[in-house]
């Protein structure tokens, strides 16, 4: 898919002239790969999954501890002659798990798996924000089209109302002819100004989902590897998607957890360790009994503890239900994630190829809306048509114009959410080069065997950038550069020059 994507890329940027400084969705998507918080923010709460398989095989490891105390005796008995006055006292505790009916062990497999459900979540975060990027990217393209065919249609129904005066004033045409001509171009500016509200919203979403506003956008790449029937996708998205995947681990972590639970109510073996020092700072009076007392000294002990439970009050077994319920949870979203998939893919498939329809016939109603345009022009010059006639003839060819440009937005971003339900719109698919792509498994790694308790970390800082110092978005939009979105602005068919007539 690599290939193929770099390829249809190429052929895009060789078959469209842009400016230099035009953006294309492959950089709007390593934009939002390297610097988008909502991934950059996965990518921390993964980081924090990883350290559970450090937390959970630390009950695994030896633990050691000193503890020290320093005593003065204030007021001692009558009767205690050999009680120092005062006291310093120290104890090394340590001990190691032997044996604990494999409570630590499923603990460790369950988080590790549960690292494996994050990998897959982060897996599935990054093709949300890759689809969020494709639709602000095609968004913006539409929207900018739409308000040139707005503008388009204000620049002719301007031009119509003009020569509808002019005719007005020599008797070609009634007053009920102008006053239509000025309503509809009432109603053209009206909907040239909600256009441009609209272009705004999705410059704006754009800037929020990429990080930069969109500047001159050019033409998306053709999509690769779409599939060519429903079961097809069906098939690969169960195979590959990231959301399901994450579930199928979650579940086996959940199974792991109740064997974890289970061992509450088993034995457990361990190495314990002691020693002990004492000093009495010199404080014991030995003079009563003539024999030297010792004022310091040192002891040790080691040994097995054992522990065989007997009766908890019931905590081990409510441990494991409850271990089960959860199990039960993790079950269910496995099949409620699955159903979920199938519905998103056969949906975005649906969505797709209708699309595809609707683009042809938006061609086909184009193409006979602008003949249509053109003979009621000509009719009209001869007496057959009416100025309303002109009017509704405008009006269908922007309207076509409009689903055109509609459908073509909407057949690609339901191709993209397709190729993302099937799990293949993540960056490695995407052969997305905007330097190294991030390992989930270099963190991990440098953690997996960690047992130093100071070790640490820098403090956290944004990866993310802020749009703060974003200018607002504006409507202004290029000139349009689809010919079959234009057609002439003079709508005088007493004028076939062109020329445009200044009203008296």
């Amino acid at each position: 898919m690599r290939g193929i994507w770099g390829l249809a890329l190429s052929v895009s940027a060789l078959a469209i002239a842009c400016p230099a400084s035009a953006q294309t969705l492959r950089e709007a998507m390593i934009e939002a790969y390297n610097e988008n918080p909502q991934l950059t923010g996965e990518r921390a709460n993964l980081r924090a999954i990883d350290e559970n398989v450090a937390i959970a095989r630390s009950e695994g490891l030896p633990n050691i501890g000193v503890q020290g105390n320093y005593t003065e005796f204030v007021v001692q008995r009558q009767d205690a002659f050999l009680v120092p006055d005062r006291a310093v006292t120290a104890n090394l505790n340590s001990s190691l798990p032997i044996f604990a009916g494999g409570r630590i062990k499923n603990s460790v497999r369950a988080a590790k798996t549960r690292v494996a459900a994050g990998r897959a979540n982060l897996r599935n975060i990054e093709a949300d924000v890759f689809t969020q990027v494709v639709a602000a990217f095609n968004d913006v393209l539409r929207d900018e089209a739409i308000v040139q065919l707005n503008q388009q249609n204000v620049r002719a129904l301007e031009t119509n109302f003009r020569a509808s005066s002019d005719r007005f004033e020599v008797g070609d045409v009634t007053r009920t002819d102008v006053a239509q001509s000025e309503a509809r171009l009432a109603l053209a500016r009206g909907e040239l100004r909600r256009a441009e509200a609209q272009l705004i919203t999705s410059r704006e979403t754009y800037l929020q989902v990429v990080g930069s506003p969109p500047g001159v956008l050019t033409p998306p790449p053709p999509l690769p590897n779409l599939p060519t029937e429903p079961q097809v996708a069906v098939a690969t998205a169960l195979n590959n998607n990231p959301a399901l995947e994450a579930a199928e681990r979650a579940r086996e972590a959940a199974g792991l957890d109740v064997r974890s639970a289970r061992a509450e109510r088993l034995p457990t073996l361990g190495l314990v360790g002691q020693g002990n020092y004492f000093n009495y700072l010199g404080s014991i009076d030995t003079s009563l009994i003539g024999t030297p007392i010792p004022q310091s000294g040192q002891a040790a002990q080691a040994g097995l503890s054992f522990t065989v439970p007997l009766y908890q009050g019931g905590r081990p077994a409510a441990q494991i239900r409850q271990a089960q319920a959860r199990e039960g949870v993790a079950i269910e979203q496995v099949t409620a994630t699955e159903r979920q998939v199938i519905a998103r893919v056969r949906s975005a498939y649906a969505t797709w190829q209708s699309s595809l329809r609707l683009i042809e016939a938006a061609e086909a109603a184009v193409a006979a809306n602008t003949l249509s345009l053109e003979g009621v022009r000509a009719e009209n010059s001869v007496g057959n048509r009416t100025i309303i006639e002109i009017l509704n003839a405008e009006q269908e060819l922007l309207d076509a114009q409009v689903r055109l440009v509609t459908a073509r937005r909407d057949a690609y971003v339901a191709g993209f959410a397709l190729l993302a339900a099937m799990g293949r719109a993540e960056a490695q698919d995407l052969g997305l080069d905007g330097g190294p792509l991030y390992d989930p498994v270099a963190n991990y790694e440098t953690i997996d065997k960690a047992w130093n308790d100071w070790d640490s970390r820098p403090a956290a800082r944004p990866v993310a950038t802020r749009t703060v110092d974003a200018p607002a978005q504006t409507p202004a939009v290029a000139p349009p550069t689809d010919p079959q979105l234009q057609r002439p602005v003079d709508t005088d068919p007493a004028n076939p020059s062109g020329d445009v007539k200044t009203p008296r």
